[in-house]
């Protein structure tokens, strides 16, 4: 991959690329078990709701932003409705924060770090990398920590940060700066052509599959 001694930088996705990931977020089950954790926080939304309220807020947010490819902060969204169904004094700002948390983990079916990307990011751990993910920084930051994959990177960029997401090539472009290269000196990896192929190779950067990164590992 490195070989030809061009390639002085390395730029991943994160989700189906570094960790292998299976979610559920609209099923009851899950908004079961947010809707009754709220309760003893002091917030009280059936669970049929939470999942509606939650749906109308995320368009209602994408809607406004005036980007192309507009993201939001879902720490955001939990905060108001954890201020709008409130039946006692609640602090907003940090059980937004603690419920995203809540509804990712009640969310999760499947959540591991591939070995074969493991295994790439420890061969090539001398070259300067960067995370560019659609991806809330909220519960993304933890589970790059716990399962040992954030120190591999020099730098993380998540769009939840930015409230703007891939395809957007102003996060590619972030990484560039970040990384101190220019685009002829660094390889995107991911696993979706539209956001982590096309986008950097229209900046001249170099571009390549997961499942053909993982031949070099």
């Amino acid at each position: 991959m490195l070989q030809n001694g061009r390639i002085k930088g390395l730029i991943f996705d994160c989700y189906k690329t570094l960790i292998n990931i299976k979610t559920d977020e609209r099923s009851r089950e899950t908004n079961q078990r947010v809707s009754h954790w709220l309760l003893y926080q002091g917030v009280r939304i059936e669970p049929e709701r939470l999942r509606d309220v939650y749906k109308w807020k995320v368009v209602d947010r994408l809607g406004k932003s005036g980007q192309q490819h507009p993201d939001i902060r879902i720490e955001e969204i939990f905060e108001e409705i954890c201020a709008e169904n409130a039946f006692r004094e609640i602090d907003p700002c940090w059980l937004g924060i603690e419920t995203a948390k809540i509804f990712r983990t009640a969310s999760i079916k499947r959540l591991e770090a591939y070995p074969q990307s493991r295994a790439l990011l420890e061969k090539y751990r001398h070259v300067p990398k960067c995370i560019v993910s659609n991806a809330q920084r909220v519960f993304t930051e933890q589970e790059l920590r716990f399962l040992g994959l954030y120190d591999y990177f020099d730098h993380v960029i998540l769009s939840s940060d930015h409230k703007i997401k891939k395809p957007d090539t102003r996060l590619f472009q972030m990484a560039l700066n970040q990384l101190g290269l220019e685009p002829h000196e660094v390889l995107s990896v991911g696993d979706t052509p539209e956001n982590d192929i096309y986008p950097p190779q229209s900046l001249g950067m170099n571009a390549m599959h997961i499942h053909d990164a993982w031949r070099y590992a």
